[in-house]
């Protein structure tokens, strides 16, 4: 049913037990490939979108700034741990995000809410595969600090879908495609080739993730007769005044859906470059 669609969406963006989280988004996002619910949408359901402070957190892991994260290392059994906690921790927080995207926004097409859907879909699966891996090394989801910078962006854009569509997936997510393979090289040498093959599947789906949140960007500034790589480079300027960080992978990105113009002001250094 349509009416069940929107409410479903919320209780699993609500859900604060992580396993529950992931259970009730497996199943809306099979009810909806299996036509058991459909996505109807309509300003009712948008009135009572939940609150950014509603993202159903856990108890753990204890939420500090990004400066009071321990530091995190490649050479240790621990220090392996830690880093597989912080990448869960940003697989939990993307369900949030893609949750959030569909109950958030009105207006937009039936495709957009299903795109979104389905990305929580596949970033609970990754989340799962990297929770397992994590208990592999004889820790759990929790037992580590983890920081909020992917969260902050979103309640920076719970306003404008065309914002959140722009900063989000194509800066915030596109790092990711940058440092994945830096990372993957990292924990073969330390003999970690299972959390290597992991991050291969995630890199391959990343790259999906961010190409829809590109063309979801593309469609609203055509639908507002804006210039998709102004508009973009404009929205850095306002939310990065610092400016962002290279290096970039460029290939990745391509894939995704930068355009040529947007990989040259990258490349060309017209944006800050990491030292």
């Amino acid at each position: 049913m349509a009416s069940d669609f929107f409410a479903r969406v919320r209780q699993c963006f609500a859900a604060t037990d992580a396993d529950k989280k992931l259970k009730r988004t497996h199943a809306l996002a099979a009810d909806v490939r299996e036509d058991k619910t459909y996505i109807s949408s309509s300003l009712q359901h948008f009135a009572q979108a939940l609150s950014s402070q509603s993202n159903g957190y856990p108890e753990k892991p204890e939420l500090v700034s990004a400066t009071g994260v321990p530091k995190r290392g490649f050479g240790t059994a621990k220090g392996r741990a830690m880093m597989i906690h912080a990448i869960a921790h940003i697989e939990f927080n993307a369900i949030n995000l893609a949750l959030d995207a569909v109950q958030r926004f009105p207006d937009m097409p039936a495709a957009y809410y299903a795109d979104w859907l389905r990305i929580a879909d596949e970033e609970a699966y990754h989340f799962e595969l990297i929770r397992a891996h994590l208990r592999f090394l004889g820790a759990e989801y929790g037992d580590y600090p983890a920081h909020q910078g992917l969260w902050d962006m979103a309640e920076k854009t719970d306003h404008d879908v065309l914002e959140r569509m722009a900063l989000v997936p194509r800066v915030l997510e596109a790092r990711g495609l940058d440092v994945t393979p830096g990372i993957q090289e990292k924990l073969r040498q330390a003999g970690d080739h299972h959390a290597a093959t992991i991050l291969d599947i995630i890199f391959e789906d990343e790259i999906g993730h961010v190409e829809i949140g590109t063309r979801w960007f593309h469609h609203l500034c055509k639908q507002q007769q804006k210039k998709p790589d102004e508009t973009f480079f404009q929205l850095l300027e306002k939310h990065f005044p610092q400016g962002i960080y290279g290096p970039y992978n460029t290939e990745a990105r391509e894939q995704a859906g930068f355009s040529a113009h947007e990989l040259d002001i990258l490349l060309q250094g017209k944006l800050k470059k990491q030292t």
